[in-house]
C-alpha cells in the first residue's frame, strides 16, 4: 500500500508540472520569481581610518601654505639670484601674460653679460618642479653654467607656484593651465632681441619634466629640443601610488574637482604616458632606480614606450642606484648643491648626465 502512495503522489506531481497555471500561457517561458534584495554588509567603521581616506573634491579644501612665509622665501631668494649674479651674468625678473587666460607669470631673465648681437643667443625655458614649487637659489650653478656656454635661460614661475600669494598658489592645474604658462615663454623670447627663436629648447625636473614631456607630446611645438629630467609620466599611477594625502593636492583644484575615477579622460588627457606617439622633436630623459619621489615604477614604462616607439626621437638613460642627492634620494641625484656655498655637489652620475644634457642641447640647440 506504501509503494502505491508513493507511486500515485510522483504521478500527480508530474502532471501539475505539465499543466500551466491560468496566469502562465501555454508556451510562454516560465517567469522566475525575483531574487530577494542582497542585505548590505555591515563593517563597523574605523572613523580615523575614514578620516585618513578621505579626499574631498572641493576647491575650497585645497591643502592651505603658509603664504606669508613663501613670499618671504621669495624674496630671499630673488636677491641671492641678484647678488651671485652680479658681474658673472645679466639677471632681471620681469613677467609676461600666459595665452590660457591672461595670467600673468613671474619669469626670471638669465642672459650673458656682453650678448653677441641680435638673434645670436641660443635659449632654453627651464622648469621648476614640486606640486606647489618655485625656482629657488639651488638651481644657480647649473643657471651659471648654461649662460657661461652662451645660452639665455627663462625660467617662469608657472601658476601654482609658491611666493606669490595664496590666489596664484590655488589657481595650481596641474598638467592644465600651466602647461601654457610655460609655453607663453617662447612668445617672451620673440621680445628679447638676442634671442634666436629657432633655437629655443625647453628643459625640467621632475614636474619640470612633466611639463617639458607634455609641451613636446602636443605634436606641434615651437621647442627645438627637449630634456626631461626624472619626470612625473602617468596620474593614474602616481595618485594611486602616493595615496590620499598627495591625491588632495590634485581632487580640490579648481579644474579637475575630482579623482582619476571620477575624471577618467581628463586625467588621462593630463599624463604625458599616453601621449607619447606625439612626439616628433628630440627629447632626452634620465630616471633613477632610486627615486623616491617619481618612483621607477612610474617611471619605467614611459622609458619602455620611447625606446620601442619613439628611438629616433628620444634618447634615455636610467641610472642605477645613483649617488643620492638633498632629496628623494636618487629624483634630485643631478641636482646635488651645496646649500651654503651653491656650488656644485658632484658625482660621478651627476658630471655623467650634465655632460650628456650638454652635448644634447649643443647638438640641437648649437649655442
Amino acid at each position: 500500500m506504501r509503494r502505491f502512495e508513493l507511486i500515485l503522489l510522483a504521478a500527480v506531481a508530474s502532471a501539475a508540472a505539465a499543466v500551466p497555471s491560468a496566469a502562465q500561457p501555454t508556451g510562454a517561458t516560465p517567469t522566475r520569481a525575483p531574487a530577494a534584495p542582497r542585505t548590505r554588509q555591515v563593517v563597523p567603521m574605523d572613523s580615523a581610518r575614514a578620516a585618513q581616506l578621505y579626499v574631498s573634491n572641493r576647491h575650497a579644501d585645497h591643502p592651505v601654505a603658509n603664504y606669508e612665509a613663501d613670499m618671504t622665501a621669495k624674496r630671499r631668494t630673488d636677491s641671492i639670484f641678484a647678488a651671485r649674479s652680479t658681474g658673472r651674468m645679466a639677471y632681471r625678473k620681469t613677467s609676461y601674460k600666459s595665452v590660457a587666460d591672461g595670467l600673468e607669470i613671474p619669469v626670471y631673465v638669465f642672459s650673458p653679460l656682453q650678448p653677441r648681437g641680435d638673434r645670436a643667443h641660443a635659449a632654453m625655458v627651464w622648469v621648476h618642479g614640486g606640486v606647489h614649487g618655485n625656482w629657488d637659489q639651488n638651481y644657480l650653478p647649473f643657471i651659471l653654467e648654461a649662460v657661461e656656454r652662451g645660452y639665455v635661460i627663462l625660467a617662469p614661475d608657472y601658476r601654482g607656484s609658491t611666493g606669490y600669494g595664496k590666489d596664484f598658489h590655488n589657481a595650481i592645474d596641474y598638467g592644465g593651465y600651466e602647461v601654457d604658462d610655460v609655453l607663453s615663454a617662447y612668445d617672451f623670447a620673440k621680445t628679447l632681441s638676442y634671442v634666436d627663436t629657432t633655437r629655443v629648447g625647453v628643459m625640467g625636473w621632475s614636474h619640470g619634466g612633466f611639463i617639458t614631456n607634455h609641451l613636446l607630446f602636443r605634436g606641434a611645438t615651437p621647442f627645438k629640443a627637449g630634456v626631461a629630467m626624472v619626470p612625473v609620466t602617468n596620474l593614474f599611477f602616481r595618485l594611486s601610488y602616493k595615496g590620499p594625502s598627495y591625491q588632495r593636492s590634485f581632487s580640490t583644484q579648481p579644474r579637475l574637482q575630482g579623482l582619476p575615477f571620477e575624471q577618467r579622460e581628463e586625467y588621462k588627457r593630463r599624463s604625458p604616458y599616453y601621449q607619447v606617439d606625439s612626439l616628433r622633436t628630440p627629447l632626452l630623459v634620465h630616471v633613477a632606480t632610486n627615486d623616491t619621489d617619481v618612483n621607477f615604477e612610474e617611471a619605467e614604462p614611459l622609458i619602455d614606450a620611447l625606446r620601442a616607439r619613439k628611438p629616433h626621437w628620444a634618447e634615455t638613460k636610467i641610472y642605477v642606484d645613483p649617488t643620492p642627492g638633498p632629496a628623494s634620494v636618487g629624483h634630485t641625484f643631478n641636482r646635488r648643491v651645496n646649500r651654503q656655498t651653491l656650488e656644485r655637489d658632484d658625482s660621478p652620475e651627476q658630471i655623467d648626465s650634465w655632460n650628456l644634457v650638454w652635448a644634447f642641447l649643443a647638438k640641437h640647440l648649437k649655442p
